[in-house]
């Protein structure tokens, strides 16, 4: 901007040449420039097909796919590639939805076709950042032979489908929900002895389930946009969900359904339906559980008691129902499951120090009493920063997925969808960006395929 002066004296120009200069340069300054993160963010995603693509490696299962063109990527170098994968998804997602809070208004059919692109390139590579889909495999492979997943372990199956197991994992039986089981089956029965082919038929499935969950959201979002960047189009659920071919994806899609049908008019049919949707997600993954407490907290602050008891029978018949197929042992995998703790973690100091000073036993014991109610209290804190006029049925659901991602003893990054699913259909706010902060914090941590490959 020029000024004139008049005896060494600065003399502003009359109001209407101010506004003249000063409107180009605030426009200028106010508008969205998304490019910067486009770009990160398809790089991102082009590293994590890298990496799927240069498989077998540190960041895959040892199976390649058949139809690979690249040489087999050094342990060194898959590192370093799915850290800037990471890295470049975060800051790319970041600054998309910045550029969204600024104005930025891309075509949401072309949002969703470019996410439906990336999606599917992934989703016909090795699995990236977990050895997850080789369980899921070698569980359904037991299941397809007649045998029982929650009494066999893939040590005993055997195999080829065992040999892709991480050792981790080999000796324990299924810790997932017999709508998970039937999933797996299914896959593996199309699979056979070929355990590649019924890994490609869960990332397959895993994708579809994927990109239907984003289509829901986008139609009925208040902002299509906003839900577009924060799932079909997010680089970092597609490389964390989508690469990783996790069954997280299956629970977000059902907690939408319930979270759209909580939404709706209370009618029977409605309760008794959402409380079908939370059991079915609870038979994928019991950690689903959390998605029927947020969803009856709002209520019961109201005092819809029957509604609440109604939602809860239908879901409390659904896991007994599907459960009964199995028999009560098919829970007896997730007692020992919640005594895991992940590293790092802020319980893993107070469980080396807790068993120095009071025992293992009373140690596990207390951590189990202390982490749900640190996630509750992290939860209302959470809650009290939501954006004003968030609905209930959805801001209580992310809020608690939230804090249970925060706080409990074993949390990976894919746990985030159930808290990225309900934030897709949120205002905007800076809770969101935390959640991408967090998602990426725990991709960097635990990225590794579980298997170090060798030639």
């Amino acid at each position: 901007m020029t000024l004139t002066t008049d005896n060494n004296q600065w003399t502003p120009p009359f109001p209407t040449q101010l506004r003249a200069v000063v409107s180009p340069v605030l426009a200028a300054v106010a508008q969205p420039r998304p490019g910067t993160a486009v770009a990160m963010s398809a790089a991102g995603v082009t590293l994590f097909a890298l990496v799927g693509a240069g498989a077998p490696n540190h960041n895959t299962l040892t199976v390649p796919i058949t139809w690979r063109a690249l040489p087999a990527m050094p342990d060194p170098l898959s590192q370093t590639v799915v850290i800037a994968a990471v890295v470049l998804s975060c800051l790319g997602t970041l600054g998309m939805l910045g550029a969204r809070r600024r104005g930025w208004s891309p075509d949401s059919r072309l949002l969703f076709r470019s996410g439906a692109l990336a999606v599917l390139v992934v989703a016909n590579l090795t699995p990236v950042g977990s050895s997850d889909t080789a369980s899921y495999a070698a569980y359904g492979r037991i299941a397809a032979l007649g045998g029982d997943p929650y009494l066999t372990s893939p040590a005993e199956l055997g195999g080829p489908y065992a040999r892709l197991v991480a050792l981790a994992w080999h000796d324990t039986p299924s810790v997932y929900g017999p709508v998970a089981t039937w999933w797996q089956t299914a896959a593996a029965f199309l699979g056979g002895e070929r355990p590649w082919l019924t890994i490609w038929v869960l990332m397959l499935a895993n994708a579809l389930v994927f990109l239907a969950t984003g289509l829901l959201l986008m139609r009925t979002a208040d902002d299509p946009v906003r839900a577009g960047l924060l799932w079909v189009a997010n680089p970092l659920l597609i490389g964390v969900l989508v690469a990783g071919g996790h069954l997280d994806t299956l629970v977000a899609a059902l907690a939408v359904a319930a979270i759209l049908v909580a939404r709706r008019t209370p009618r029977l049919r409605n309760d008794l339906l959402m409380g079908g949707l939370v059991g079915l997600a609870c038979c994928v993954k019991i950690s689903a559980a959390l998605l029927g407490v947020a969803l009856a907290w709002p209520l019961l602050r109201a005092g819809a008691w029957r509604r609440v008891a109604r939602q809860a029978t239908a879901a409390v018949l659904t896991v007994a129902l599907l459960y009964s197929v199995y028999g009560l042992h098919a829970l007896d995998p997730l007692s020992a499951a919640s005594r895991m703790i992940s590293s790092p973690s802020l319980w893993t100091v107070f469980d080396r120090l807790g068993s120095a000073l009071l025992g293992p036993d009373a140690t596990a014991t207390a951590i189990r009493l202390l982490w749900p109610a640190l996630m509750l209290a992290l939860a209302w804190v959470l809650h009290r920063r939501t954006p004003t006029g968030s609905p209930p049925a959805v801001a209580v659901p992310f809020v608690l997925a939230f804090a249970w991602v925060l706080t409990a003893p074993w949390s990976m990054p894919w746990y985030a969808a159930l808290a990225w699913a309900p934030a897709a259909l949120c205002p905007q706010g800076r809770l969101t960006r935390y959640l991408v902060v967090t998602t990426a914090a725990l991709a960097l941590v635990h990225n590794s395929g579980g298997h170090g490959w060798t030639a």
